[in-house]
């Protein structure tokens, strides 16, 4: 009896045990199915990428160029406020080449980057960017030059119609009447037409007075200096060189113009306007070829648009304090404001804030 009795305790608890073991697997197999699988990557299937905290933003910035040399100091500025933020960024150069910005962002886009930031070079032809960036679920923010026909996500800029108002009531300002040289932006920049626009709202009543003539009206390619020295001096061909004022959209083309004039001995002696606070327009307008310019700060455009592609990355919307209407949808916009420089300006405003140095000038 003993013995069928120890039998019986033995089986028991090999029994037990079978059971405890049997439990203890459909448990961990109830877990192993409750939990979140994961992908090949190491990250949970289904659940959004946390932004800002355990992995670092990835921002691309497409550029048009860096012949000029705003924007030359746009790329040092995106590269200076991404260290600030502590976000990654890749910048690519289109040199004004349309398929070359739309090939240099699909490589981006490739990269695994989480917003773009385009400054485009054709306005039109980026609309195929802004559809590539929205199918990988990208955002897309429209650079200083607004993204045509396109459901672009952002905009930020500087008031471009302003711009061209303060240039055109400095004009009118310093010419009471004569005949008058306006020169717009390349054609395929949408802030070409804002930019005339404002110059127009401030020249109209004198050219429908009769106290100006307009001699040349021309869009500049490309905004290239090349261009506007081919326009200027045509302009003072055709009028046997009496020219009293000129309306140059920004820097660069104010230079070749003066270029223009001072070839004829008119340099300093005919008002022209510019625009983007560059080093040799500052220093022309110190030496009095050039009457003045537009302050479009760019550190704080840079910034905007930074602070802005994390937000989008994180699901936030951006404060905005406008909107633009681009051929298909109104654009939420945010105008930076830009301020007027002469003379007697450049130290307050650009030296002792910082946006250049007193060495610069020299």
């Amino acid at each position: 009896m003993k013995g069928i009795a120890k039998t019986l305790i033995l089986v028991l608890a090999i029994m037990m045990c079978i059971s405890l073991f049997a439990g203890c697997n459909a448990k961990k197999e109830n877990e192993r199915n409750d939990s979140t699988p994961i992908t090949a990557e190491g990250d949970e299937a289904g659940k959004d990428k946390e932004v800002g905290t355990e992995e670092e933003i990835f921002i691309g910035i497409s550029l048009p160029t860096q012949r000029e040399q705003r924007w030359v100091w746009d790329k040092e500025n995106f590269e200076k406020v991404a260290k600030e933020l502590n976000v990654k960024i890749a910048i690519q150069i289109a040199d004004n080449d349309a398929a070359k910005q739309q090939s240099q962002c699909e490589n981006l886009l490739s990269q695994g980057i989480d917003a773009l930031i385009i400054a485009p070079h054709d306005g039109k032809a980026a609309a195929n960017i802004v559809s590539m960036a929205h199918e990988t679920g990208v955002k897309v923010i429209s650079y200083d030059r607004l993204i045509l026909d396109s459901d672009v996500d952002l905009y930020l800029t500087f008031d471009q119609e302003k711009i061209g108002e303060l240039q055109g009531e400095w004009l009118t300002n310093k010419v009471e009447k004569g005949n008058i040289v306006l020169l717009s932006g390349d054609p395929a920049d949408s802030t070409s037409v804002p930019l005339r626009k404002g110059a127009l709202n401030k020249l109209q009543p004198k050219i429908d007075s009769g106290d100006y003539k307009i001699v040349l009206d021309q869009a500049v390619k490309d905004w290239q200096p090349a261009e506007a020295l081919k326009h200027m001096e045509n302009a003072l061909t055709a009028t046997d060189n009496d020219i009293q004022g000129v309306i140059a959209p920004n820097d660069g083309t104010a230079g070749a113009c003066i270029q223009a004039l001072a070839a004829q001995g008119l340099a300093g002696k005919v008002p022209i306007t510019g625009m983007d606070a560059e080093i040799d327009a500052l220093k022309r307008i110190i030496e009095g070829t050039q009457g003045m310019t537009v302050f479009t700060d760019i550190r704080d455009l840079g910034r905007s648009a930074i602070e802005a592609a994390i937000k989008l990355v994180k699901g936030e919307k951006p404060a905005v304090n406008n909107v633009m209407n681009n051929g298909k949808i109104d654009v939420p916009s945010i105008f930076i404001e830009a301020r007027l420089v002469e003379k007697d300006d450049i130290k307050p405003l650009l030296i002792d804030g910082g946006f250049i140095k007193e060495e610069d000038l020299k």
